[in-house]
């Protein structure tokens, strides 16, 4: 009997950028979490993850209750966890990566792959378009405000000329319950504050075009091992207007569908605000809290509480699902085949 499982934090350690004090407070029901300055260096809880850092063949990954892996998991009873049309369409790799992110310094301007250019020089099943939640508000830095040469950019990053770089990006101010979707390709960096759910195609595979100010060698670790020559051809080098790029956001959706259209492809996220009871349609999904008090209870009689910065894995086998209480919840799925239900049902 397949029952949805609460999990706890899985920060992989030691990363590049500052951050993890927002994610612990988030997750500590008490409000009074401190993190050890040892720990700063967390800032991602990558929640439900069956994707490993780059370079490394465990990390990353989420260890169950029972202490096994959520991919030895989902690859014993695949039917059981993600059901039988995403099975048909997608066999048993679940489409998604769902990560807390707590940006304690500006990130670097970096861009993901798409996974047609992933597939040929890397040998990756995904890309990794992604897309945020934003939990606490601040600037974000978004796509080319005019094309760019590729010459021009091969010069930035060799000179590391971050003061040139970053304000040939949009910035543009997010606020709580706004979302971002960033197409494979895009140049992009979060401000320095700014904490957000984030969903994402299930690959670490990051292109780094700044790292003059962070902890790590971007001239050998920039570029996945390809050499610049080629890591530069994944990059988006077109310009748009501020209005072209803001068409990739919402402002403080409630519903089934949070972010723009061009996400259907790769991940849906739907927020449901509980207000005495509310119904979860079976399938696959990641439940993240992120206000108020529930219970979510299983069609086996199973119960998980809920309270702010719980996240819990629900497989499609545990039916559906009953929220009970005064909440505000997120729901993460992988991108919907034709019957693959990815709403909510409220009484």
């Amino acid at each position: 009997m397949l029952l949805p499982l609460t999990l706890t934090a899985n920060q992989p350690p030691a990363r590049f950028y500052r951050g993890g004090e927002k994610i612990a407070a988030f997750r500590d029901s008490t409000g009074v979490a401190e993190v050890p300055a040892a720990r700063l260096h967390t800032p991602e809880d990558w929640v439900a993850s069956t994707t490993c850092l780059a370079g490394d063949p465990r990390l990353g990954l989420t260890v169950l209750p029972d202490g096994r892996t959520l991919t030895d998991a989902i690859q014993s009873d695949p039917l059981g966890w993600l059901g039988p049309d995403h099975v048909a369409a997608f066999g048993s790799d679940p489409k998604l990566l769902v990560k807390l992110l707590d940006a304690g310094q500006r990130l670097p301007v970096h861009i993901h792959p798409n996974a047609a250019f992933a597939h040929q020089h890397l040998g990756r099943s995904h890309g990794k378009a992604e897309a945020w939640y934003i939990l606490q508000g601040g600037v974000i830095h978004l796509g080319l405000k005019e094309d760019l040469s590729r010459s021009t950019l091969e010069r930035l990053v060799t000179t590391q000329a971050v003061d040139e770089l970053l304000p040939l990006l949009h910035e543009i101010e997010v606020a709580p319950g706004d979302t971002v979707f960033v197409p494979a390709g895009t140049l992009h960096a979060i401000g320095e504050g700014v904490f957000l759910v984030e969903l994402q195609e299930p690959e670490d595979l990051s292109i780094l075009l700044e790292w003059r100010d962070f902890d790590l060698d971007g001239e050998n670790d920039g570029h996945l091992g390809l050499g610049f020559d080629i890591a530069l051809d994944a990059v988006d080098l077109r310009g748009s207007s501020l209005a072209a790029i803001s068409s990739f956001l919402t402002r403080g959706y409630v519903g089934n569908s949070l972010f723009v259209h061009s996400a259907d492809e790769f991940f849906h996220l739907g927020r449901t605000i509980v207000d005495g009871m509310a119904e979860l349609n079976p399938g696959f999904a990641v439940v993240v809290a992120i206000d108020g008090q529930a219970a979510l209870q299983s069609a086996h009689g199973h119960t998980s509480s809920l309270s702010a910065g719980t996240t819990i894995v629900v497989p499609h086998g545990a039916g559906p699902l009953r929220l009970t209480g005064q909440a505000d919840i997120l729901i993460a799925r992988p991108p919907a085949t034709a019957h693959y239900p990815t709403t909510f049902s409220k009484e």
